[in-house]
């Protein structure tokens, strides 16, 4: 019986180690020598170097779109953790790569994703945020999907570090900057689109102004004003003449052809057919504005539009699982047209 132990403890202790070498040498998914489900949101999250999106609503399936950002981030951040908090989500919900639901099932297979609960207490616990979670009262505010999530990425980003994306931003290639903002156009800023080192000042002071001029009936109040009013105390807002970007006290201000080349009026355009597709070669990603996107336009299998081929390009597992296969399944079969 004590041989058992003594060996159970030697298990323990030598998948510690390895657990350990693993983060030290940056082969975290490569060599991680657990199975990925037992890792629990603070362990992957202290990497500090995570991918971070938000899903504030109760759905448990991933739309198309959602599944792309996920999948294109994983693709283009193979060495780091990409993480989808949803709401929904309880640490009693068995979902996992055999789920009923497709989209689930798809990003629960790729080995850098993990999909957690959005346990919002316990995000903002030690943040600014905190008070004013026990004391809003979400069935009175007509913003609450959008306002929890302003909220919540803030906490994230300030106690873990890290990039964290909209639902609606397909990855193309790597962010190079540590700390930056992403302008929407010149002189204002989203916070569709962030990055910070843990515990960086600017995303504390964000955090205080969150709660001192909360309005919750005001979109947008909490989320770009509330990053453009932040940035306007410290910096010196100019126009853009080019492709430059700016930088102010450490902070990266991207230039809009980072992520916004299609700009909000013309957000319909991804679902067009271009003679010529643009090449998008000042981008990072590329923010959809599906909250523009009230006739719910989708992405077809064939129709050749602008996003049918960023998904065939960026998160081709999506394409072939959820549009293309989906179209397929959804046709009637020989036996029910006789």
């Amino acid at each position: 019986m004590l041989k058992k132990i003594h060996i159970c403890l030697c298990f323990f202790f030598v998948s510690g180690i390895l657990y350990e070498i693993s983060l030290l040498s940056g082969c975290f998914f490569s060599c991680m020598p657990m199975p990925k489900h037992f890792l629990t949101p603070e362990q992957v999250l202290n990497l500090g170097k995570s991918i971070i999106f938000l899903e504030t609503t109760e759905r448990l399936e991933p739309p198309p779109l959602v599944s792309c950002s996920v999948e294109s981030a994983a693709r283009i951040y193979q060495d780091r953790p990409v993480i989808l908090f949803m709401k929904g989500l309880t640490n009693d919900t068995v979902l996992d790569s055999n789920s009923s639901y497709a989209a689930f099932s798809l990003l629960s297979s790729m080995k850098n994703v993990f999909l957690f609960p959005l346990q919002m207490e316990t995000i903002f616990q030690e943040t600014p945020l905190l008070q004013w979670y026990n004391e809003v009262d979400p069935e009175e505010e007509k913003n609450w999907v959008h306002v929890s999530s302003d909220a919540s990425r803030l906490a994230l980003i300030w106690k873990y570090g890290g990039i964290y994306m909209d639902t609606d931003v397909i990855s193309i290639r790597p962010i190079p900057e540590g700390s930056f903002l992403a302008a929407q156009k010149s002189r204002f800023s989203s916070n569709g689109i962030f990055g910070f080192p843990a515990r960086h000042k600017f995303i504390w002071d964000c955090m205080e102004n969150f709660v001192l001029k909360y309005n919750g009936n005001i979109w947008g109040n909490q989320g770009p004003f509330l990053m453009t009013r932040m940035l306007k105390t410290i910096c010196n807002l100019t126009d853009f003449e080019g492709i430059e970007d700016h930088s102010c006290q450490n902070i990266s201000f991207l230039n809009p052809q980072r992520f916004y080349p299609i700009p909000y009026p013309a957000w319909g355009r991804y679902y067009d057919v271009w003679d010529k597709n643009p090449d998008f070669n000042h981008s990072y990603a590329l923010h959809l504005w599906n909250f523009m996107n009230r006739n719910r336009k989708a992405v077809v299998a064939g129709s050749n539009s602008l996003a049918e081929k960023l998904y065939k390009t960026y998160c081709p597992t999506t394409y072939e699982d959820l549009i293309k296969n989906a179209e397929l399944r959804d046709l009637p079969s020989y036996e029910d047209s006789v």
